[in-house]
């Protein structure tokens, strides 16, 4: 990584704590839906709509922040992403319309997750790390992502509790804005490609389009984004519907998040030992099932907690597998880029999966219909990672 243990440590602490912050709020926001809509009047499908919104903003801003990492470096995204973050918070303690929400809930913290999340810092920190200690590395930092899920899910329901729901978006935001100090603990030119392969960023896109693996991996990881979105905004509001307390829907969410620091880590891990693509078909079986056990069986606080251990071992363990297999096919060169189209289909399904799950309530007065739809997805997800060819190309020119 680097010659100085102490100088790599930090490095990797504060590549870790940017995501702890960034992934760790987002994991709350489901927190936010029930006393909001409650104390505002608002259906279920408003709030829903302004965090769905949210992950498509995520998603479609992710290659041109990509893009912009690749080529200046990741310190400038993690300050404005910092900034922009602590300002979408404020935003949305404040609002009160549906349109105030998805300005501030959905437009502005969108794009500072994408300034801030998986996306850039892992593209960053694989620029920077060697191939033997990549798998290793990305999974520590993956950590302190699952770390920050599962301290700030208590810490802002005690807020909401204590506090109202509002303040608690406002301690949020101040939270945040540290990511734009912790940017300084990076690298300065974090993320600018260490070696050219004489390949343009557009010869590259366009060398990635053509690749039928490349389009495998992005169509599989639509299916991911639906399911952890859906699961992580509307699991507190299902359980309560079901009798449950709200606690469980808390713990519920914790349980995901602490169950998720060994997962992550795990599958950095075994990435490197095994082939990433079977992986990752495994992980989509797994959810299937335990997606379809949880819908089965009676819900009680047994069911939900062993459901959501099961889903935290693999929570976000896509991440560092589908990003380690684009960096396998291209190299590492446009690694922020590329994979910002391919996380673009991840937050293309989190829309779905958030907005769908609002809507087809509102609808229905049931969220089965849903739970039905991420079910399927798991089986094709699973059945198309098996193909994906994911040998390494010779970044070379396309001629068109």
């Amino acid at each position: 990584m680097t010659a100085k243990p102490r100088a790599t440590w930090l490095m990797l602490t504060c590549f870790g704590m940017i995501l702890f912050l960034c992934i760790g709020q987002r994991h709350s926001f489901g927190l936010f839906l029930r006393p909001m809509s409650m104390e505002l009047g608002w259906e279920r499908a408003t709030f829903s709509f302004a965090i769905a919104l949210q992950n498509l903003v995520w998603g479609v801003s992710q290659p041109f922040t990509g893009m912009l990492a690749d080529r200046y470096g990741a310190r400038r995204s993690f300050i404005a992403g910092g900034i922009c973050y602590a300002l979408g918070l404020y935003g949305m303690s404040q609002a009160g319309s549906g349109l105030q929400l998805a300005v501030s809930a959905g437009l502005l913290v969108g794009i500072a997750q994408s300034c801030t999340g998986f996306g850039i810092v892992y593209g960053a920190l694989g620029k920077l790390v060697s191939a033997e200690q990549r798998g290793m590395a990305l999974g520590i930092v993956g950590a302190f992502g699952s770390l920050g899920q599962f301290a700030m899910l208590p810490s802002n329901q005690a807020l909401i509790g204590h506090l109202g729901w509002s303040h608690a978006l406002l301690i949020g935001g101040g939270l945040c804005l540290l990511m734009a100090a912790l940017a300084f603990g990076t690298p300065a030119g974090a993320g600018k490609p260490v070696a050219s392969t004489g390949q343009s960023m557009g010869q590259a896109l366009r060398q990635a389009f053509r690749h039928k693996g490349f389009l495998l991996l992005t169509l599989g990881f639509f299916a991911c984004g639906f399911q952890l979105a859906f699961i992580a905004t509307h699991l507190p509001a299902y359980l309560a519907d079901q009798g449950l307390s709200p606690t469980v829907g808390v713990t519920a969410l914790a349980i995901v998040a602490l169950a998720n620091i060994l997962g992550t880590w795990l599958c950095g891990y075994f990435g490197e030992k095994f082939s990433k693509k079977y992986l990752l078909a495994a992980i989509y079986g797994i959810r299937g099932f335990a997606l379809a056990a949880f819908v089965l069986l009676p819900v009680t606080p047994l069911t939900t907690y062993v459901f959501a251990a099961v889903m935290g071992l693999i929570w976000l363990g896509t991440v560092p597998l589908s990003n380690g297999v684009v960096g396998q096919i291209f190299g590492y060169q446009y690694i922020s880029t590329l994979y910002g189209f391919v996380f673009l289909s991840h937050q293309l399904g989190s829309f779905l999966g958030v907005w769908l799950g609002g809507l087809l309530f509102d609808m229905t007065g049931s969220y089965q219909p849903v739970w039905v739809i991420a079910i399927g997805l798991s089986a094709v997800a699973a059945i198309i990672s098996l193909p994906i060819d994911d040998r390494a190309v010779q970044a070379r020119p396309v001629h068109v």
